[in-house]
């Protein structure tokens, strides 16, 4: 249908109108909420100076980056850098060791927050209940290297406390960090120990959101202490477990540089050589820049894909997921 001159002319108007009117809405905003962005803006510096400008970085990747030739001038080379990652021969054995540790971390490490906050709550005396909070929280506080010494000093096979125990009750010494069986479980309980008090407080936040009144009803159908926390405190927070489930698994090729390369020595290289160790075997030591380059655009590859397909189960699960 047709339209006509005055009729194009009033709906031009209108769009202008409209236009005018959102951008004094957002005039409008931007003045009431000053005080709130302008506390967003060291924030927002932060993401834009650290994030994002250096995302200008990732195209060294398809370079032959010389840091003497710079970005613009380095040769581009496609996708060699790629190849040539796929092609070596380590390649299974690094992504065998980065998953297997991440597993072991999802599969113990994970699960205990939950019990420990469920664990918290259920305690009645508030100065044992801070007290064991302040013990637990403390050390996520210790750096990588206190906590490798803490392990020497414990499983080291000549000086070790461990093993001296086990001498004194005449048992034979065990070789605890020698010993590639056991790089793996110890990495695992070292993870728990440092962080595993830590992760409780999302857990514990979410717990104490919970309305009391669910609870004092089931009370009264009889409900113990046991299927309160079955029916009640686990459903509540199911949302919250999802989603810190879904961010973990999209974690799954970052398995702690510092830990790794703390713990690791010649006898159990064969399990301890892992993406991020390589990375800097290569990347730093020896200064293959856009080789290592590739090799970190590739684990994020796989981080956001894991995040999807974990999303998009989560959500034919009837969870929410994280977008």
């Amino acid at each position: 249908m047709a339209v006509s001159k005055t009729e194009e002319a009033a709906l031009r108007g209108r769009s202008m109108g409209n236009s005018h009117n959102k951008k004094s809405a957002l005039m409008y905003v931007l003045k009431r909420d000053k005080y709130l962005y302008l506390l967003a803006v060291p924030g927002i510096l932060f993401f834009l100076i650290f994030k994002y400008v250096p995302l200008w970085g990732i195209s060294i990747a398809f370079q032959d980056y010389s840091p003497y030739q710079g970005f613009f001038k380095s040769p581009w080379v496609g996708l060699d850098n790629f190849n040539r990652f796929f092609a070596n021969p380590d390649f299974f054995h690094l992504f065998r060791n980065t998953i297997a540790i991440s597993l072991m971390n999802l599969f113990f490490y994970f699960p205990l927050p939950i019990l420990l906050s469920i664990l918290l709550t259920e305690l009645k005396n508030e100065l044992f209940k801070k007290t064991i909070q302040t013990i637990i929280y403390m050390p996520h506080f210790l750096s990588w290297v206190i906590i490798a010494g803490i392990t020497f000093l414990l499983l080291s096979q000549s000086e070790g406390v461990v093993n001296k125990m086990l001498i004194a009750a005449g048992l034979n010494k065990i070789d605890f960090l020698t010993s590639p069986q056991l790089f793996w479980p110890i990495l695992t309980l070292q993870t728990i120990w440092k962080d595993a008090g830590w992760g409780t407080i999302l857990f514990l936040a979410a717990i104490a959101g919970i309305d009391p009144q669910l609870y004092e009803a089931a009370k009264m159908d009889g409900a113990g202490r046991f299927r309160q926390i079955w029916h009640i405190t686990l459903p509540s927070i199911r949302n919250v477990i999802v989603i810190l489930l879904i961010l973990r698994i999209g974690h799954m090729m970052d398995v702690g540089f510092e830990q790794v390369l703390l713990m690791a020595n010649g006898a159990v290289s064969d399990v301890a050589d892992v993406f991020d160790t390589y990375v800097f075997r290569v990347g730093i030591q020896q200064g293959e820049f856009s080789y290592s380059t590739a090799i970190g655009i590739f684990k994020s590859v796989v981080g956001l894909t894991l995040v999807v397909i974990a999303n998009k189960l989560a959500k034919k699960l009837g969870e929410e997921g994280v977008y």
